[in-house]
């Protein structure tokens, strides 16, 4: 269906969650616009948060957890829709984050919307994610972590 005039722009914080096993927490979401999908911790900022204020508040709703937001990763611009709502124009910036161990996430901060479309978690390590035939959002998202892993992997602790 087309749409009339330039598309909403909306903006997200999205978290590249590592643990010390070079292992990487994604989230599996489901809702009414695609086939279940993996993808990374995050959400729209809220207001005139900064994109790193909102990594910080989505990593503490999503997980429960208060970590450091590492260094600026990447930027995506994308167009789709998500759980409940229309065809936008989508920026998101990336952020890493390294955690001291490989936690199960905290439900408690999650909206209605997160409760009902993320359907499970899983910490994922660069050969799983490399022998899935799961789903991966962004389409780039597999390569990019594997990349990443590796190059974490060589660098040593």
């Amino acid at each position: 269906m087309p749409t009339e005039g330039p598309l909403p722009v909306r903006r997200s914080a999205r978290l590249i969650i590592l643990s010390p096993e070079n292992r990487v927490l994604l989230f599996r979401y489901h809702d009414e616009h695609r086939a279940p999908f993996w993808s990374s911790v995050g959400g729209e900022l809220v207001g005139n948060e900064t994109y790193r204020e909102a990594a910080r508040r989505e990593l503490h709703e999503e997980t429960g957890m208060r970590l450091e937001i590492g260094s600026f990763l990447k930027q995506n611009e994308a167009e789709y829709a998500v759980a409940r709502s229309t065809l936008a124009r989508w920026i998101e910036h990336y952020f890493l984050v390294e955690s001291a161990s490989e936690f199960i996430p905290n439900r408690r901060g999650w909206t209605d919307e997160e409760k009902e479309t993320i359907r499970d978690c899983a910490w994922w390590s660069a050969r799983e994610i490399q022998q899935t035939t799961d789903s991966f959002l962004p389409e780039w998202l597999p390569s990019s972590l594997c990349e990443l892993m590796a190059s974490r992997e060589s660098s040593g602790p």
